[in-house]
């Protein structure tokens, strides 16, 4: 049996090769766990850092809910741009365009996944954390997916937002609404994706090129690339540190972020003159660590701050 997927865009068939029955790992591939594991740790940490508390049990609901929503936009994302992935080195051996799966199949089970994680969220958390579950599902799907990816180079800019609701939803989950820390939260991701994905794009150029995706070295070249990525790393650091201006984090989380954000300025900088892949690649990983000791700096100042009394960090 064949699988000859339809082109999202052109309506054309594209020729997949013979399809075999999918396995557990298949559809787990789908949820993009590398992906989760980052969503689902932003978001834990945006419910540390709330104000109030939280039944262990429901915390780990949400924090579930979070995950499988991720997953599900993941797997309709998978579903939409499988004639994409069939044209990029990097993703043509996903399990759509390695003809593991049904189309039909990837895109019930995202379905299913996203209705049912924002259907329980709201039934066992609150339903402010389930209405921001759903808009960043619908976001990441409509807005980015079908509507933006395949259209502009702004698509990283825009589209970025799906992935800074996680610290917000996991924000009001702990307090019912969204207030200015779960923004400052949601506005950090926010301007750290560009310059995050643009590093990628830098040395994946021929394969957004050879797949037709504008992204912004595609588009605009190398060069008004670097340009970007140094605007928005500059930008990044004054909105990293509006966690510490309104008091949801300590000075010493302050001058963390304000070190990381040196840093990443630095690695821009290195972007600009360097002509080679190596720079861009380095920036990439420095990117996942940049968030990664931010978000956990965050879990720790929280933890400290509990026991230390209320004048830490003053």
């Amino acid at each position: 049996m064949t699988d000859q997927p339809i082109n999202a865009t052109s309506g054309s068939a594209a020729v997949s090769p013979p399809l075999h029955d999918a396995a557990v790992t298949d559809f787990i591939a789908l949820l993009k766990p590398r992906v989760m594991s980052l969503v689902v740790f932003t978001g834990f940490a945006g419910m540390m850092v709330a104000p109030g508390s939280i039944h262990p049990v429901i915390a780990a609901i949400a924090i579930l809910c979070t995950a499988i929503a991720t997953g599900a936009s993941g797997a309709i994302n998978m579903w939409f741009e499988r004639d994409l992935d069939a044209k990029m080195e990097r993703t043509k051996n996903r399990p759509l365009p390695g003809g593991r799966m049904e189309p039909e199949a990837a895109l019930a089970f995202g379905c299913v996944l996203a209705g049912g994680s924002v259907m329980v969220m709201g039934l066992g958390v609150n339903w402010a954390a389930a209405a921001l579950l759903a808009l960043a599902i619908g976001f990441y799907v409509f807005v980015y997916t079908i509507w933006l990816k395949r259209r502009t180079p702004q698509n990283i800019v825009i589209g970025g937002a799906a992935g800074a609701f996680p610290p917000m939803i996991g924000w009001a989950a702990v307090t019912g609404d969204v207030s200015l820390g779960g923004i400052a939260l949601f506005a950090l991701i926010f301007m750290w994706t560009p310059p995050h994905f643009w590093a990628l794009a830098l040395y994946k150029c021929d394969d957004y090129e050879k797949a037709g995706v504008p992204m912004l070295p595609v588009v605009s070249g190398v060069l008004e690339t670097k340009r970007q990525m140094l605007l928005y790393t500059v930008l990044l650091l004054p909105v990293s540190l509006l966690p510490w201006w309104i008091g949801t984090a300590s000075a010493a989380w302050g001058a963390l972020a304000t070190v990381f954000g040196l840093i990443f300025i630095g690695f821009a900088v290195k972007v600009w003159f360097d002509t080679t892949d190596r720079s861009p690649r380095q920036m990439f990983r420095f990117s996942l660590l940049y968030l990664s000791v931010l978000f956990a700096g965050l879990i720790v100042d929280n933890l400290v701050a509990r026991f230390a009394g209320p004048t830490f960090g003053v």
